[in-house]
């Protein structure tokens, strides 16, 4: 049997393996994680995946893994799982659903005090993607936010975004003339426009699925404090890694495809040494118009 890697940096704040997840997460102690974040497979015949796979395989994995993070979450701590669409023939599956059903079923042998509470389901949207021809282009996808436990943390502030109208005054009592708004900025809600990792993206790597650095780093800045524990058990090419670092964040995370585990390690090693490219938090740009990209061909009808 292969000898499984463990890597370890930052002194061991930072632990990645190449294992199965489940096997990862059963070397965790109970109740010392602060934020579990993944995007699982979507059973689609990816590379990284078993070509037989499809939702009845995407409910029993995750099923487990869910159960697994579970034990290792401390009350208050939070569990966040990204997912889009199961598409079989052009019929989709919502994945979220079957998420939401499996932590359901959990919930039921649970006391109410210690049950998974969901709080949002975050919609990512991104402008560009793959064009589909016989339904919709699909433009977002989601992520379920539960808290393991009633109370939990969450810190708004660090993720505020600029407001639409910060002029705007109230217009009544003691404030009557004075901003209106939270100086910080303001909530950025549940939708997040966000670009997707594409070809010429400053982040992407040979990793088919890759998500950006900015959605779990959202995540890590709101539902974690400094130091606490992350855990990615489907970790791809090491993005929860990277975040965690960037924002001083312990991280264990396993894949057990050796080549992106070597491409995880590559990223973390810069992103240690202040040279990780990617795109930071800031709102999506609006493309010149006089630029050649942003002219619309005479032929074109609309």
């Amino acid at each position: 049997m292969r000898k499984k890697i463990l890597s370890t940096y930052k002194n061991g704040d930072i632990k990645i393996y190449e294992d199965d997840c489940l096997k990862m997460l059963r070397k965790i102690k109970d109740g010392s994680v602060s934020l579990v974040v993944t995007s699982p497979p979507y059973c689609m015949g990816k590379e990284y995946e078993d070509v037989h796979d499809d939702t009845e395989s995407f409910k029993k994995i995750n099923k487990k893994v869910i159960k697994e993070a579970y034990r290792i979450l401390k009350q208050g701590g939070s569990l966040c799982w990204q997912v889009g669409y199961h598409v079989s023939n052009s019929s989709i599956v919502p994945l979220d659903f079957l998420i939401f059903e499996i932590v359901e079923g959990i919930n039921k042998d649970l006391p109410k005090e210690n049950r998974f509470y969901l709080h949002n389901r975050i919609i990512w949207t991104f402008g560009h993607g793959l064009n589909s021809e016989k339904r919709l282009s699909g433009r977002h996808e989601t992520i379920l936010w539960f808290s393991k436990g009633e109370q939990y943390t969450f810190n708004l502030d660090p993720i505020r975004v600029p407001q639409k109208y910060p002029g705007k005054t109230y217009w009544k009592g003691p404030k009557r003339g004075l901003p209106s708004g939270n100086p910080l900025g303001k909530n950025p809600g549940d939708i997040w426009d966000i670009p997707n990792v594409k070809k010429r993206h400053p982040e992407k790597t040979e990793h088919p699925c890759q998500f950006p650095i900015v959605i779990p780093q959202k995540l890590i800045k709101a539902l974690t404090n400094e130091n606490d524990l992350v855990v990615d058990p489907f970790m791809g090419s090491g993005t929860t890694a990277i975040a965690c670092i960037i924002e001083n964040r312990r991280f264990v995370g396993s894949d057990n495809n050796s080549k992106y585990i070597q491409i995880t390690n590559d990223r973390i090693t810069k992103a240690i040494n202040g040279d990780i490219p990617y795109r930071p938090d800031v709102a999506v740009m609006t493309p010149d118009p006089k630029s050649k990209v942003a002219k619309k061909p005479a032929n074109f009808k609309w």
